[in-house]
């Protein structure tokens, strides 16, 4: 198997992390004013997390995008790249709609759809950022394995409420 090349070119590193901490912070403009209000008094299950484990966890795992969607440029071949590209975007993007519909819109059970569609999108975008360097679709299993607790946890406050 041939090694996979990286040129580093600092000038990316940037751009790379703040694109996804961009979409959090869009995320954010509804979560954030909804939490004390409205979140606060959904019936919750025994396994939802302290309010305080989500800013912290989600900062982490958007550097963590950031740093595979650099790792993704960094790499000398172009194949595949604009695939990768795309389902980046797209789970960025439905990231980002998963807090509009659940904290904006108050629309859990649309959210909980959605968050399945997030969550395919987001194992594409491991399977076609692994094509082109491993390490970057490895950073991304956090990101998944987070957003499938969320789903499960979008899915106990459905049922709960």
């Amino acid at each position: 198997m041939k090694r996979q090349t990286i040129q580093l070119k600092p000038k990316y590193l940037l751009p790379s992390l703040v694109i996804p901490l961009l979409a959090g912070f869009v995320g954010s403009l509804f979560t954030v004013q909804n939490i004390p209000t409205w979140y606060a008094l959904l019936n919750k299950p025994f396994f939802n997390p302290p309010n305080a484990i989500f800013g912290p966890t989600w900062t982490t795992l958007y550097l963590l995008m950031g740093f595979a969607l650099y790792l993704v440029i960094q790499t000398e071949t172009e194949k595949r790249k604009i695939l990768a590209y795309k389902f980046f975007a797209l789970q960025l993007f439905l990231n980002t709609l998963w807090s509009i519909l659940f904290f904006g819109l108050h629309a859990v059970g649309l959210a909980f759809i959605e968050i399945v569609v997030l969550w395919t999108a987001i194992f594409k975008n491991i399977i076609e950022f692994g094509k082109i360097n491993k390490l970057a679709s490895y950073l991304l299993i956090p990101y998944i394995a987070w957003v499938t607790f969320a789903a499960v946890l979008n899915f106990a406050i459905l049922l709960l409420n």
